[in-house]
């Protein structure tokens, strides 16, 4: 009989034993640093928006463990948040609102002349209120800014 009431004895201790609670002060996993992608928009240049944007959703950006791509393009997302300015205000409101950290876009804009067509793209970060890479060219027509486009947003991605 004290044989059996030992050996549950040793049983309920090597199990009570056997886990140590965790650690109090362990540290926290730092916090997931999320990108969102927004696509490119330009009546004026379609093609070079779609290759602008093809390029936006294939960059990989250092230091980002998730990335989203957005379907609507900046224009919407401005509007959604009552905010159209190029300004880092409404680009941190952006970011605010879909829950990122940073944002990768780009604008397009006619230059000078009728055919010509200025791309920027820019990596903004929403935490710092601040661009933190920013890249741009004139393009003489909108098929060199079509086959300069992924070189512009590698610029900024690196």
């Amino acid at each position: 009989m004290y044989l059996r009431m030992f050996g549950r004895l040793i049983v309920i201790l090597t199990m009570a034993c056997g886990h140590a609670p965790p650690a109090a002060d362990s540290p926290a996993s730092p916090p997931k640093v999320q990108l969102a992608v927004i696509p490119a928009d330009s009546e004026a240049f379609p093609r070079a928006a779609q290759a602008v944007s093809a390029s936006l959703a294939a960059a990989r950006v250092s230091g980002i463990d998730e990335t989203r791509v957005s379907k609507v393009s900046l224009e919407v997302v401005q509007l959604s948040v009552e905010c159209v300015d190029p300004t880092s205000t409404c680009y941190e409101a952006i970011g605010r609102s879909m829950s990122v950290n940073r944002l990768l876009f780009a604008r397009l804009t006619g230059g000078a002349h009728k055919r010509q067509l200025k791309i920027m793209v820019t990596l903004f970060d929403v935490d710092a209120k601040a661009a933190m890479r920013t890249a741009e060219k004139v393009f003489a027509t909108e098929d060199a800014a079509t086959a300069g486009a992924a070189a512009l947003v590698a610029e900024v991605a690196r």
